[in-house]
């Protein structure tokens, strides 16, 4: 099983460009690529499938087990040719003093070799000490290789390659110098979703060109081939069974923060996933409930609100009681406004209450959260109510009546007014935190089974 584990020395440093380049040049000699990202991240994971040209999935501490990630790791990696894994932040960076969350623990618990990139900006002979203190470090990682990013010229190239060639063990398997066509846009939550961005795959091509002619994409096959064998077989892909719901799923340029591995959760569990826009079709398809995900709905608050057939229709749809699972963008998209700069826009308004962008987080990084028993889809046997997620919000939900109802009490993070997350309107929930369907968190199952239900009553009525 071939894998390798890119990441950086600290954030910033152009390893996601990389890791598309390297994805990209990777795909286009035939090989098959699965890619993974280190973390909750939504955005990055987009990039990284469309360039390797399967889904991305994420490997995350804070909602998974360590064996849980080596055993979705094994199994996602079964029938690829390579498993391309980009951490997050810096290879030693993590939430644990002891770094039990960070980069560095992720490839030792794959069994990965890392490649290094490293933003040269500034450096020369400085660069060989850091090398040596990452190398030796954390035991049991294995700095295989470096790559030498926002390199300033071939002068600049021969002084980090002699310095780390005169001190080090580590080898310079590309040199990558300054390209602004590489470049992807950012914004308040970091890179423009690849859903947005209608140069994505002119940008992943010309990165691809720019990483096959500054990086040996050989050499990185061979490190990958220093991955270790999996301990344990990988688990067999069931067939999904015929559905019997149809569960309506908003995919478009507002909407697109889905984890690949929940909405084929769905599938496995019975549902269709039937994908609406909500910039453009004017009314739900038939479904027996809906799913909105988070995005950037801010970006593309006018057009939302132009399209009044759809907001009239899923608010009639929620007053009527069909079952609807809303995460951060979703929740904002249900609310009654969304102001951002200065402009008011209106939104569907089955949720009573106003979305308001703010310039600085509102909430950011893991949360924990405690079930109440308030929730239509309420925590099952054997579940403590101990939930592990995640937000990254710049929005705050205002004017909520005091006597609203709840799905989670925060632990940790911000949710909704600090205390509380998961707002309760008839059959819909609204967090701003998002959930992944693993773990003991089987919020599919518990969704699924109160759609079911629902969806019995109304025919027995």
């Amino acid at each position: 099983m071939n894998g390798v584990l890119i990441s950086a020395l600290k954030k910033s440093s152009g390893k996601t460009t990389i890791s598309l380049g390297v994805a990209a040049a990777l795909r286009a000699r035939g090989l098959k690529v699965q890619s993974f990202k280190k973390g909750p991240d939504y955005i990055d994971p987009m990039w990284l499938g469309l360039a390797g040209g399967e889904p991305c999935r994420n490997l995350d501490f804070h909602t998974m087990p360590a064996a849980d990630i080596a055993a979705f790791y094994r199994d996602y990696s079964a029938g690829a040719d390579v498993s391309l894994v980009e951490g997050n932040k810096g290879l030693f960076d993590g939430v644990d003093l002891m770094g039990s969350d960070s980069n560095a623990a992720l490839a030792k618990l794959l069994g990965v070799p890392v490649v290094l990139v490293i933003d040269t900006r500034g450096m020369t002979r400085g660069i060989a000490p850091v090398v040596q203190g990452y190398t030796n470090f954390y035991p049991g990682v294995r700095i295989e290789g470096v790559i030498l990013n926002q390199v300033g010229g071939l002068r600049h190239e021969s002084k980090l390659r002699a310095a780390l060639k005169h001190y080090t063990d580590v080898p310079v398997i590309g040199a990558v110098g300054h390209h602004p066509k590489m470049e992807i846009g950012e914004r308040h939550l970091g890179l423009v979703p690849a859903n947005e961005a209608d140069e994505a795959t002119a940008i992943i091509e010309q990165t691809r060109i720019v990483v096959e002619d500054s990086v040996d994409i050989d050499d990185l096959g061979v490190i990958a081939c220093m991955a270790d064998e999996p301990t344990e077989a990988c688990v067999a892909r069931l067939v999904p069974p015929k559905p019997d719901l149809r569960i309506a799923v908003a995919r478009d340029s507002a909407f697109g923060f889905y984890y690949p591995d929940d909405l084929e959760a769905m599938q496995h569990a019975g549902a269709e996933i039937v994908p609406f826009d909500t910039l453009r079709d004017t009314q739900l398809p038939p479904c027996d409930g809906i799913f909105i995900g988070g995005g950037f709905p801010e970006t593309q608050a006018a057009a939302l609100a132009a399209n009044t057939l759809l907001r009239a229709d899923i608010h009639q749809a929620l007053s009527k009681g069909l079952p609807t699972y809303a995460e951060c963008g979703g929740l904002m998209y249900l609310s009654k406004s969304l102001s951002w700069k200065g402009e008011r826009f209106k939104m569907v308004g089955a949720i009573p209450g106003d979305s308001v962008m703010h310039r600085t987080p509102v909430g950011r990084g893991y949360v924990r959260l405690e079930a109440t028993d308030l929730s239509p889809w309420p925590m099952g046997d054997g579940q403590n109510g101990d939930v592990a997620a995640h937000e990254f919000h710049y929005a705050s939900l205002e004017n909520l009546p005091a006597n609203s109802d709840f799905a989670f009490r925060v632990r940790r993070g911000y949710g909704i007014d600090g205390h509380h997350d998961g707002l309760i309107v008839g059959n819909t929930v609204a967090t701003f935190s998002h959930h992944r369907n693993i773990c003991g968190n089987d919020w599919v199952g518990r969704f699924l089974g109160f759609v079911r239900q629902v969806r019995a009553e109304r025919r027995l009525a």
